[in-house]
């Protein structure tokens, strides 16, 4: 499942998109699987006031890219161990869990973008051909949160253990399940329409800007000699070597302008 580095009715439906859509309402799981898991001990804790911070420290610390927006903790986990075998820590560089992908990803289920925002919207919802890709009468971020539960209760049958808690390979086998359409997220949305979501948005956030939660340190970047947001390039724009850069993100510039 590694990405090279080179390179959706009856009532029981009703029932089941119910239960499930559950999930995408402050991103709390309910039924199924992943909601006996966090009635045993998965649920988040309470909030618990934060020690007051140091004085002139706590701009310098807080880092709010690395805190979840939309997902509970189950689905961050399930999240960052699929997004690792898709883009996986090898001799080049740092993979999707290092480089902060999942909090990429939970930030976009939690934004304008996660639940279609600015798109048409109106029905009627039918299946269409292979080449007009897909057209869902469920939200982005929906989709993810049932997906996530798919392959939770998937792992669950096939090898009585959480996505987490698989071996590597358990893991790929799952993944491939989703990619081929094995595994039926709700009605006519197979694991595939989930799979190429979830493989589209850990790339994105591997290579996106730090300011979105994803590509730690511009360790992405890096791997790349990709120079991120540099503000001008007039002083190497006529040197016909490759010129190596340090990457800037748009946080350095809002930070000194």
């Amino acid at each position: 499942m590694a990405e090279r580095r080179n390179e959706q009715p009856p009532s029981d439906s009703r029932r089941q998109f119910l239960k499930y859509s559950g999930t995408a309402i402050g991103g709390a799981v309910v039924g199924g699987v992943i909601g006996g898991a966090i009635a045993g001990g998965f649920r988040k804790n309470p909030a618990v006031p934060a020690p007051a911070p140091t004085p002139g420290t706590a701009a310098q610390t807080a880092d709010f890219n690395q805190a979840p927006m939309y997902f509970n903790q189950l689905q961050l986990q399930i999240t960052e161990a699929a997004a690792e075998r898709i883009y996986p820590k090898d001799d080049i560089g740092p993979g999707a869990a290092e480089l902060g992908v999942a909090f990429f990803i939970d930030h976009q289920m939690a934004s304008p973008w996660g639940i279609n925002a600015r798109e048409y919207r109106i029905g009627p919802f039918i299946k269409g051909e292979v080449t007009q890709g897909d057209y869902q009468i469920i939200q982005r971020n929906e989709l993810f949160t049932m997906g996530l539960q798919a392959m939770e209760e998937a792992s669950k049958k096939k090898y009585t253990k959480s996505f987490v808690d698989l071996s590597d390979e358990e893991k790929d086998a799952i993944l491939t399940s989703l990619e081929k359409g094995e595994i039926q997220v709700i009605n006519d949305v197979t694991g595939k329409t989930f799979f190429n979501l979830l493989r589209r948005v850990t790339l994105e956030g591997v290579y996106s800007d730090p300011v979105y939660g994803g590509n730690k340190n511009m360790m992405g970047w890096k791997m790349r000699k990709y120079p991120g947001n540099q503000m001008v390039y007039t002083d190497i724009m006529e040197k016909n070597e490759f010129v190596h850069m340090e990457p800037r993100s748009l946080h350095d510039h809002f930070a000194t302008h």
